[in-house]
């Protein structure tokens, strides 16, 4: 059976929108006769037609954002990747600057060797050493 002007018809009647309307099939001989606005109205009021609740969009996405916001997880204003706003060349340079300051105040305080100094200054310009750490355990096997 066709519905199609009875689902119209309540969607007017009741003041909302044609996929919001829903027919009860126990009556569903009473919604086939019924052809008047009256009618409708009188089989909405005793449940044969019904109004779905409006479904509206989840605020679950939003609302677990807002609170990594809260935290301060999100990326914010960030624009460029990590290496664009800090790129490699100035970590090395920082790095390199570090650990040869830390050279040559170790060999100002004779700590070490200047044949010791020359060999980590070498192992620094070619990348071996991580860190200052790194090269305080250098330094210490150096004095063994």
């Amino acid at each position: 059976m066709n519905l199609k002007s009875k689902r119209r018809l309540a969607a007017s009647v009741l003041g909302v929108g044609v996929d919001r309307i829903r027919f009860n099939d126990e009556y569903s001989d009473l919604i086939q006769d019924a052809i008047t606005r009256s009618t409708i109205r009188g089989l909405a009021g005793f449940g044969a037609i019904t109004v779905a609740p409006v479904k509206g969009v989840s605020r679950g996405r939003f609302r677990s954002k807002s609170e990594k916001l809260k935290r301060g997880r999100g990326a914010g204003s960030t624009e460029g990747s990590a290496t664009a706003r800090n790129p490699r060349k100035d970590m090395w340079i920082s790095k390199v600057r570090a650990l040869r300051w830390r050279l040559k105040v170790a060999k100002d305080r004779k700590e070490i060797t200047p044949e010791t100094y020359r060999a980590l200054y070498k192992q620094v310009k070619g990348g071996q050493v991580r860190g200052v750490k790194h090269l305080l355990d250098l330094m210490k096997e150096a004095k063994r």
